[in-house]
């Protein structure tokens, strides 16, 4: 069975970025992270590991990025299986962040985060959007 182990995560802490063959999709998505201020940056990302059923779903998580980078609080807002949530839930709890800073200071954001499954064929050159 066809893995699709390929992760686009669309949400404000993105921009776009063309992949590098030589690159992960998920070290292509590090770097096109938009790294304002205001929001918190992912310094590592996991991709789940999911059928290629799932292509083109996407799963809405929340959660919470303190001042110190520390992830807690999560929750699923909308997703279509819960298998799939249970599995993108698992792979976003292993993210690491900077946290948001403002005026210089390091603040606690709350983040929604819709991440869609996508494969190879699907990606093309857009990889993450704001």
């Amino acid at each position: 069975m066809k893995v699709a182990n390929k992760l686009a995560v669309l949400l404000s802490l993105g921009a776009f970025a063309s992949f590098a063959s030589a690159k992960t999709i998920e070290q292509s998505y590090l770097e096109s992270c938009v790294k304002a201020p205001g929001v918190p940056v992912p310094t590592m990302v996991v991709s789940p590991h999911l059928d290629s059923g799932y292509i083109g779903d996407t799963v809405d998580v929340e959660f919470t990025v303190s001042s110190t980078g520390k992830t807690s609080d999560f929750s699923i807002v909308s997703s279509p299986d819960t298998a799939l949530s249970s599995a993108v839930l698992q792979a976003v709890k292993q993210w690491q962040f900077a946290p948001a800073q403002r005026e210089g200071v390091s603040v606690t954001t709350k983040v929604v985060l819709p991440v869609r499954i996508v494969d190879d064929a699907t990606v093309g050159n857009r990889f993450a959007a704001n």
